[in-house]
Formats: C-alpha cells, sequence, structure tokens
C-alpha cells in the first residue's frame, strides 16, 4: 500500500472512531498532498510524498517555536500533537548520534576548515542522511559547531 492510500485509508478510520485530533490532521496531510499533485501535474511517489510531509513538520515545529514565544501553549501542543501523527508516516529520524557521524564523514570528505565551506559540507551531510528524516537545521548546528 502507497503512503497515500496508508494516509486515506487511516483518515477514514480516524474518522468512524471520531478522533477529531487524528482526522483534522490528516485531512490537512491530504489536502497537502493534493496540492503537491495539483502543483506537479500527477500522482506523487511515495519520496515526494515523505518530503511534502516532512516540510509540515517542518512547518508544525516552527509554529511551536513561535506559539512558546507569545506565550500560547495550548496552540504549540496541539502542533506537537500534529508533528506526532505526521511523523508517524514518516521514516524514523535520524539521532543525534547518526547525524554527528554523518556531519563528520562529510567534513572528511569534502576537507572543509572553515565556515565559508558550510554549504558544501551541508550538501554532503544530507546525501548521507538521505531516506532516514533528519531536520535541517539540527544539521546546520552539528555543522557549525564542527567547523568552528
Amino acid at each position: 500500500m502507497s503512503l497515500r492510500q496508508q494516509v486515506i485509508t487511516d483518515l477514514t478510520a480516524a474518522m468512524k472512531a471520531k478522533d477529531a485530533e487524528r482526522t483534522s490532521t490528516l485531512r490537512m496531510v491530504k489536502a497537502a498532498v493534493m496540492n503537491r499533485e495539483i502543483e506537479k501535474g500527477g500522482e506523487l511517489t511515495d519520496a515526494e510524498m515523505a518530503k511534502t510531509m516532512q516540510s509540515l513538520v517542518k512547518q508544525r515545529r516552527d509554529s511551536v517555536e513561535q506559539y512558546e514565544k507569545a506565550g500560547r501553549e495550548e496552540l504549540a501542543v496541539k502542533e506537537r500533537a500534529e508533528i506526532e501523527v505526521i511523523e508517524s508516516y514518516l521514516p524514523r529520524a535520524a539521532s543525534r548520534e547518526e547525524i554527528e557521524q554523518a556531519v563528520a564523514e562529510a567534513v572528511a570528505e569534502t576537507g572543509a576548515t572553515s565556515a565559508r565551506e558550510m554549504g558544501a559540507v551541508m550538501k554532503a551531510a544530507q546525501a548521507r542522511l538521505a531516506g532516514r528524516n533528519a531536520d535541517g537545521r539540527t544539521v546546520s548546528e552539528i555543522v557549525k559547531a564542527k567547523l568552528a
């Protein structure tokens, strides 16, 4: 079963179970996927679906950060719940140790010694982490620390 079909099946099950939070999150995912399909002009592959879902998670994380700064904890909690639902469809997130290992290999591969070469290291590290759900912000922080 494709990722798209899994989301639709789970959406139907959530509606039948009257699980309002899960239903609204999966509807939002389905809408985002449909918008991407319209942009593309065809059905998304599982990899493209995962990329779309990762961008939704990133948006939610940014929202959580903003809500916490504004003192709106109830909204931050709602966003975190949405992140959990979306991440259940994504591959297991890369651990900090795995990211550090990939960055160390990327630094060795590129021969980078200063922060000016951060772009090349980021590209190499992201390539090593392909297929695993790695947060770009975390990768960036680790690269900065290694090159500092």
